[in-house]
């Protein structure tokens, strides 16, 4: 039986930290010694087989890290990067290409412009198809990334305080790694730019498919200064927020009362805005949060790892202070696949 991932929810707890595992020794056999992050050399592991990638957006990160690791694999890879040049500006259906690729190819990868198009595909063709990104839906292989890059860098998912700033509406990096941070046991705090904030049913299936609790920040935070403009808190069960909210008092690892401490964010999840998806006209506001050595300046940025998909525009400081401060404290800056410039 042939399996896709078109959502992160396609893929198990229990397969996810498989991957993971997969992917720690891959980066242990593989890693160039000099910069451990990157892979070196070739394995036989997919020998004989051919992936497609369908590309009918932009990309740069997402399109070349599967073709890299298809030839590092020992696989083959055949591609399209760009609509004009496939019989998709000839006026062919998703469905009639894909059927087309299935002859020539063991797996698809593909990006597409429309919400559920990569659901839709795999319908049609006996051979798994991998969402690289669908619309303003889901794109699980970058959730995949990030939710490696935060168990490598934090041990654990389970009560990390995610802030998510930016387009939280129409960043489908943003929508996928919400699902897979609940599933995991994180408290996901929102910090949207206005206009664009998470959607609604993102927020109703946290509370209803993942328990998380919506709590008002005056709720949690009540009397705490210095906080960013936050309204909610989606906060998992039984975290320490949600202890500390109940009014009970959570106990540390030798049964004694631990001492609430204040709000302090484990991760910065920073998001361009979604241009290409905006509605025709739509204006946009010059007050777009710009994350930067300013903002990341106080007690609760001391530990916080900042992350961003890519490409960036003018949403993440190009300000070197955090990055040198990377090197003397226990900040650290990191790019979601891709070295800091």
């Amino acid at each position: 039986m042939k399996r896709d991932v078109c959502t992160i929810n396609d893929l198990t707890n229990e397969e996810i930290e498989e991957i993971f595992d997969l992917a720690d020794r891959f980066l242990a056999e593989m890693g160039k010694p000099e910069r451990p992050h990157q892979i070196g050399g070739r394995r036989s592991d997919a020998a004989g087989q051919v992936m497609t990638s369908l590309f009918y957006e932009p990309s740069t990160r997402t399109r070349f890290s599967f073709e890299a690791a298809m030839v590092r694999l020992g696989g083959s890879v055949l591609g399209t990067v760009d609509p004009v040049t496939s019989s998709a500006a000839k006026g062919e259906s998703l469905a009639d290409t894909v059927r087309v690729m299935e002859n020539y190819a063991d797996l698809i990868v593909m990006r597409h412009p429309y919400e559920g198009a990569a659901r839709a595909a795999a319908e049609y063709v006996d051979i798994p198809v991998i969402n690289g990104g669908d619309g303003g839906h889901e794109h699980p292989t970058q959730t995949l990334c990030d939710l490696f890059t935060l168990r490598r860098e934090n041990r654990t998912l389970k009560d990390l305080n995610v802030l998510l700033v930016g387009d939280l509406k129409n960043g489908r990096t943003v929508h996928s790694l919400v699902y897979g941070l609940a599933r995991f046991k994180a408290n996901i705090i929102p910090m949207p730019a206005k206009g664009f904030e998470l959607p609604e049913h993102v927020g109703r299936r946290l509370q209803e498919e993942y328990h998380h609790h919506p709590y008002a920040k005056e709720a949690l935070f009540g009397g705490e200064k210095d906080l960013p403009p936050i309204d909610v808190v989606y906060v998992a069960p039984d975290s320490e927020l949600n202890l500390s909210a109940q009014g009970q008092a959570a106990a540390g690892d030798d049964g004694t009362e631990r001492k609430k401490r204040p709000l302090e964010f484990d991760v910065c999840y920073v998001t361009r805005l979604q241009g290409e998806r905006l509605a025709p006209g739509q204006k946009l506001g010059t007050d777009y949060p710009v994350i930067d050595s300013k903002f990341l300046r106080g007690r609760r940025y001391r530990d916080t790892r900042v992350l961003h998909p890519l490409p960036r525009v003018n949403e993440l400081g190009y300000d070197p202070t955090p990055i040198r401060a990377a090197s003397t404290s226990s900040r650290r800056l990191m790019a979601c696949r891709c070295a800091w410039p």
